[in-house]
């Protein structure tokens, strides 16, 4: 009687923490709100006329925004920081925009 409860548990156990964030691996949940955040960050970036945006590339992990690419000059690399941190959900913003 023991042995089937016993391996219920386990599988039980399994499927619960297959779900949950660890410091590697986002939840399915933080992975849409992510999602959901790269989408804002890259239409706020593109509604902004003095940037390129196919040339910043952005990326979110676990609420942190991270802009990658190449700008024409160093007021473009702080004027898409700022957008990207303002927009909501954004925790903190890795800036590496370099001048061409």
């Amino acid at each position: 009687m023991k042995r089937p409860f016993v391996i219920l548990f386990a599988a039980a156990l399994l499927l619960a923490t297959g779900c949950a964030s660890t410091s590697n691996h986002e939840s399915t949940g933080q992975y849409i709100d992510d999602s959901s955040i790269t989408t804002r960050v890259k239409k706020a970036i593109f509604d902004e006329p003095s940037l390129k945006v196919a040339q910043i590339n952005v990326e979110t992990y676990k609420s942190v925004v991270q802009l990658s690419g190449w700008v024409d000059s160093a007021a473009q690399i702080g004027t898409a920081g700022s957008i990207a941190g303002s927009v909501d959900g954004v925790t903190s913003v890795k800036n590496d925009l370099r001048l061409k």
